[in-house]
């Protein structure tokens, strides 16, 4: 079988050439310790980088601790968002009002689009945040917590390079 000289527009351009298909998927089993944080008192799950999307997407599991609160709102200027509620209950802005997101919950914000979310309920609360295309966003979950000591102008830079544009 061969490529197609032309292939379907409404598809995206032919990533991978070869003809039998290659051993490349990555299995996280469910145990599998977060990356930051602690399962049980809020936690970030790496499940799917830009690296080993190819740049593709980035997906990430976040548990919230009861009033765990969350980012103001922002947009960003490169990625869309996306928020899928796995448990509890997330509050949501899509950029023109709050609403209790629940399980099996979606939100999608695209590109420019305002939103922020946080967990103002008494119990734990699971989503999944799918940013795309992909982008570092690991550096930026890593060392947010380091921006209380920084300048005005390094805040700046840091939010800038990691596409977060804060509103309030």
């Amino acid at each position: 079988m061969s490529l197609p000289d032309q292939a379907d527009a409404s598809y995206p351009e032919v990533v991978y050439r070869g003809e039998g298909g290659e051993i490349n998927a990555r299995h996280r089993p469910a145990d599998t310790p977060p990356d930051l944080g602690e399962r049980g008192h809020g936690s970030l799950s790496y499940l799917a980088t830009t690296a080993t999307t190819r740049g593709e997407f980035g997906l990430y599991r976040v548990e919230m601790e009861p009033h765990a609160g969350g980012p103001k709102t922002h947009f960003h200027r490169r990625v869309s968002e996306s928020f899928f509620i796995l448990s509890g209950t997330v509050r949501l802005f899509d950029g023109a009002a709050w609403v209790d997101g629940t399980s099996g919950d979606f939100l999608h914000v695209p590109q420019g689009g305002l939103h922020a979310f946080r967990n103002d309920s008494d119990a734990l609360a699971e989503m999944l945040l799918l940013f795309t295309p992909g982008a570092p966003r690991e550096e930026y979950f890593e060392k947010l917590s380091e921006l209380g000591d920084a300048t005005d102008e390094e805040r700046a830079r840091f939010l800038d390079k990691h596409d977060s544009y804060f509103v309030e």
